[in-house]
């Protein structure tokens, strides 16, 4: 492929980018995870360093994707073997394809849960909830899963949904998609935010969110705090790289950047303090796991005044998020396939059945394939089915590992004069000695050392820092 080919696909406005690209990062990883791993480590306390992650690292690291993807205006795959023909080392490949490699694995399970999501709108809308206790909203959300059929049609349906938009291009499809769902999104989740705030435990959300107790503080959850930072962003999983090559040139990336952040982390919070008031009203646990949307609030919705109509909107509201998310999922694939000339319309379809088979393996693993844990003798995956070992493997070692390579690639490949011309920082500049400081240093450090808890467990790694501090 020569190096002026340029991609005709571009957003028509500044507004447009920052929707998808927040919709990108916006998902349920906001609405799902964030809840329960801030429940499981104490608060707010989590919460600061976790917002600390998200503008400290988070930032430069956006930038650095939008500006990888805006100087090489094609898919991820073909964008890093353009730098690489401009006299780049050949192992920055790695990052296009783990950038194609996340999504299409991260779809497939992905879509798993967000089916959940539109099937639970309809349980909620239909009372299903009323008067359950928390065995009865157990075996709710046991019976979703068991059952093989439901599930297999929720998941369809969501996945091939997300193929249809992303068929439809970026103007006619992404972009429309974009414009309705994310300003929906918002708008719910003030709604449900001042609702819960209103008629549950406001007093106990707040001091839960906003006060922070620092001895509640360990290692793990500082370390959990940066895996939900990078996850929660989407920062390694592909699509800001491939909405950056989207991207006019005279668009600030550095403010896009930070806009994303602050609506992000806006979300997630707000996800608190529509959360956390019923938990609390309810007595229900705050760290109750990734079972706390699906099993847990149900029982709250049940007792609540109006829960009908709030769990209803609530699991629309997981559905908008999740959907904003799969359709960054899909354009990377895609992307890559539109720039080798095919039809965008075949490869939409043809990379949806992919994500599809895979996905079948992940909807049995609740059911037919419960007790199936082919990778046992491997610690890192002990008594984990098909879902668990791939959500295992695209959240904690592909999108880390990616994001590491982001990292590296800024901080110690990315020439002076690409970084001055894709943000607009004079060299020397306070800027740019941030950004660079930030992705050289900061970001490599803090990121290799979840990689290598990620691999090797806590307690290896703390043993191994506390032995070089004292040999030093």
């Amino acid at each position: 492929m020569s190096d002026t080919v340029t991609r005709k696909a571009t957003w028509t406005s500044r507004s447009a980018f920052l929707m998808a690209a927040i919709g990108c990062a916006v998902g349920l990883g906001n609405l799902w995870r964030f809840p329960y791993i801030a429940g499981q480590n104490g608060g707010s306390a989590f919460i600061m360093v976790y917002l600390g992650f998200v503008f400290i690292l988070g930032v430069p690291l956006i930038m650095s994707e939008l500006a990888i993807g805006r100087e090489g205006k094609l898919s991820a795959v073909e964008t890093m073997n353009r730098l690489i023909k401009r006299g780049h080392h050949p192992i920055w490949k790695i990052i296009g394809w783990v950038s194609i490699l996340v999504p299409i694995l991260g779809l497939s399970y992905y879509c798993v849960i967000a089916g959940w999501s539109v099937e639970y709108i309809f349980k909620a809308a239909l009372g299903n909830f009323t008067g359950v206790d928390a065995a009865g909203s157990g075996a709710i959300f046991q019976e979703a899963q068991d059952n093989v059929l439901s599930s297999v049609l929720w998941f369809s349906l969501f996945l091939f949904t997300t193929v249809t938009v992303i068929s439809m291009g970026v103007k006619n499809g992404l972009e429309k998609a974009v414009k309705v769902m994310l300003p929906a999104l918002f708008i719910i989740l003030v709604f449900l935010a001042i609702y819960a705030m209103s008629t549950g435990d406001s007093a106990g959300a707040v001091e839960f969110l906003l006060n922070p107790d620092f001895s509640k503080l360990t290692p793990r959850a500082i370390l959990e705090a940066l895996g939900q930072a990078l996850f929660s962003l989407a920062i390694g999983v592909g699509g800001l790289i491939t909405y950056g090559a989207y991207l006019p040139d005279d668009v600030s990336l550095s403010k896009s950047a930070g806009i994303i952040a602050i609506a992000d982390s806006l979300v997630a919070l707000l996800a608190g303090f529509a959360i956390f008031p019923i938990v609390f009203e309810y007595g229900l646990q705050p760290g109750e796991g990734p079972g706390l949307i699906f099993a847990t609030l149900p029982i709250a919705f049940g007792q609540m005044p109006g829960g009908i109509l709030f769990g209803t909107l609530f699991f629309l509201l997981l559905s908008f998020a999740a959907f904003s998310s799969t359709v960054g999922m899909l354009e990377p694939i895609v992307a890559w396939f539109v720039d080798k000339g095919k039809s965008r319309i075949k490869m939409a379809w043809g990379s949806g059945m992919i994500a599809w088979s895979i996905g079948m393996f992940m909807v049995l693993s609740f059911n037919v394939l419960a007790n199936f844990r082919p990778l046992d003798f491997i610690p890192l995956y002990e008594g984990k089915n098909l879902f668990l070992i791939m959500d295992y493997t695209v959240a904690n070692v592909l999108i880390p590992i990616n994001a590491l390579m982001i990292g590296l690639f800024a901080g110690w490949a990315m020439t002076n004069e690409m970084a001055e011309k894709q943000f607009g920082f004079a060299y020397g500049s306070k800027e740019f000695t941030l950004w660079r400081i930030s992705t050289k240093y900061i970001a490599t450090i803090a990121i290799s050392v979840t990689v290598l808890v990620m691999i090797f467990g806590m307690d290896v790694v703390l043993s191994a820092f506390n032995a070089v501090i004292a040999f030093f």
